[in-house]
């Protein structure tokens, strides 16, 4: 087995499970800042606040999940290793790398959308819909991103 095509894979999976990983955080960090502030003035709208401030969570969670289909690709969960040298490694690596970047950005946008839009849902409650939507419009990248590293993934034979 050509631990160097193994060591591709590993960094590839940490980039997309890491960089996504931190993109929420920070995303999901930023809202909830807002959020607080909203709801010391009105504890009631905890709901809307809550579901707007996980919603740049999704990219760690689509990141975590190419991280795993990287490892699946190679055995390394579970007993059967697959030989991997290191042209296929890295092109393991390669497909990990549009959720890496792709989480990383859009959770932090979606972050700031959710905090404008949790700060919209505090002056004008009735607007809640308009609020859900404006952020899940990032979301929309953040899919398109995980659906180029499965499709590439995919397209890797070992």
């Amino acid at each position: 087995m050509d631990y160097l095509g193994i060591a591709f894979v590993v960094l590839g999976a940490a980039l997309a499970a890491g960089m996504a990983g931190i993109g929420s955080a920070i995303g999901v960090g930023i809202a909830g800042e807002v959020g607080a502030g909203v709801m010391t003035e009105d504890p009631g709208k905890f709901g809307l606040v809550l579901m707007l401030q996980a919603l740049p969570g999704t990219q760690g969670i689509y990141g975590l999940l190419i991280a795993f289909f990287a490892m699946l690709k190679v055995g390394l969960v579970g007993d059967s290793a697959v030989p991997c040298d290191w042209v296929h490694g890295l092109a393991v690596m390669f497909a990990c790398l549009p959720i890496a970047l792709g989480g990383w950005i859009s959770a932090i946008s979606q972050g700031k959308t959710s905090a404008a839009c949790i700060q919209m849902i505090a002056k004008q409650p009735g607007e809640a819909g308009k609020a859900v939507i404006l952020p899940a419009m990032v979301e929309t990248y953040a899919v398109l991103a995980l659906l180029v590293s499965i499709l590439l993934m995919n397209g890797i034979s070992l």
